[in-house]
């Protein structure tokens, strides 16, 4: 594929870049690494599973109408982030934000007083009405605030997103997700943008993932059920998961309807093995009422955490009960 070298203006400081296919390329022996010499991520994200097919397609569509303006802001960004040395899942977070708020332009509107590309308010602490319409100050200040986060590594992008913006509308951070992994793998030379490993053909792995998720569960049998409980001593049925998976290394969304509409690869629920998940709906042909999830074991059973008054703990399934929803999720494949 053709590369051009150009330099790009960014608003208050030019960046030399190379553009790909529209995409600029800021990377250098300065990015973050692991021991083998590859790109270092933090975890899988199940919401895009591996990086092949419909994410990529989806991302690279969308990355291709960005204009001049946002992908100098997309370079900027990659560019600050590689030289606080920090992990490609940072840029990604930052991007989706950044695309969310202003459509990765420096604008000199927004809501109130907000203002620049994260639509920072001067009220509320971010800075002076110049130092947030600055790129190189917004960039900078949107990833310290990031860093103070105690679990931005351990969640979903968007999710990120949301808590250093806190926005009215949290799940529109994820929108941009498919996007935002497309651009740090072309800006950042990430192979893995996802972090999932890569998949074979159409078929569906067993998850490398399961064994940890389903070991980690089995060590909160008989632990409380608590609504909105994230451990370590009580839990909900999807917080549990989430855990569990995260020491796997694999982001799955919060809440259970989310975790069956992309919490990872889909697949018939009477095909599920050991680490899949299944869920529970009023109606099983809206996703958006699934209110429950547990983790299938094998051998007809599962381990969830229920109901207020009961524990985590393993039950049988009834495979022909009406809201048994008709797909299980495999996180991380």
């Amino acid at each position: 594929m053709l590369k051009i070298a150009l330099a790009v203006a960014a608003v208050v400081a030019v960046v030399a870049v190379t553009v790909t296919n529209g995409v600029s390329t800021v990377i250098n022996e300065n990015t973050p690494t692991d021991e083998s010499g590859q790109i270092r991520m933090a975890s899988c994200n199940a919401s895009l599973g591996p990086w092949e097919g419909g994410s990529q397609e989806k991302g690279a569509a969308e990355a291709d109408r960005l204009t001049e303006e946002q992908r100098t802001t997309v370079a900027n960004i990659i560019k600050i982030g590689r030289e606080r040395k920090l992990p490609p899942l940072a840029w990604q977070i930052a991007i989706q934000a950044g695309m969310t708020e202003s459509g990765l332009r420096s604008l000199d509107y927004g809501d109130r007083d907000s203002l620049g590309i994260f639509q920072m308010r001067p009220s509320m602490g971010w800075g002076t009405p110049a130092e947030v319409t600055d790129p190189h100050y917004a960039i900078n200040k949107f990833y310290d605030v990031l860093l103070a986060l105690p679990n931005w590594e351990e969640q979903r992008p968007g999710d990120s997103a949301q808590d250093v913006e806190r926005s009215a509308f949290p799940d529109r951070y994820h929108n941009w997700e498919a996007m935002a992994a497309f651009l740090i793998g072309k800006e950042g030379d990430v192979v893995d943008p996802a972090g999932c490993g890569e998949a074979v053909g159409d078929f569906l792995l067993a998850s490398n993932a399961a064994a940890t998720a389903i070991e980690f569960t089995r060590q909160q049998l008989g632990e409380p059920y608590l609504w909105g409980g994230n451990g370590p001593d009580a839990w909900d049925c999807s917080g549990i998961l989430v855990k569990a998976f995260g020491e796997a290394g694999v982001k799955i969304p919060r809440v259970a309807n989310d975790q069956y509409m992309a919490g990872g690869a889909h697949l018939p629920v009477r095909e599920a093995k050991a680490g899949d998940l299944i869920f529970w709906a009023t109606n099983p042909a809206q996703p958006v009422t699934v209110h429950h999830v547990g983790m299938y074991l094998g051998n007809d059973e599962y381990i969830h955490a229920p109901q207020t008054g009961d524990v985590v703990k393993i039950s049988k399934i009834n495979w022909d009960y009406h809201e048994l929803m008709p797909l299980a999720v495999r996180p991380g494949v």
